[in-house]
């Protein structure tokens, strides 16, 4: 249980993903989630785990490589 991330994330603004990984959450978990670094003016950085399988973070994925090709 410890290793899968919760099925609702959080409401994220691609121009705020700071870094984006895709590891498993803790080191004994087999199985991998994304793990994205977010930065705010308000909080700061913070760390979220996002569910692999939701359709909010396969278009998070689909536009992070995109942005990274163009350099940015």
């Amino acid at each position: 249980v410890k290793c899968k991330c919760s099925r609702k994330g959080p409401k994220i603004r691609f121009s705020n993903v700071r870094k984006l990984e895709i590891k498993p959450r803790y080191p004994f978990c087999v199985e991998e989630m994304i793990i994205v670094t977010l930065w705010t003016r308000v909080r700061g950085e913070q760390q979220h785990c996002l569910n692999p399988k939701r359709q909010n973070t396969i278009r998070l994925l689909k536009w992070y490589r995109v942005w990274k090709e163009k350099g940015r």
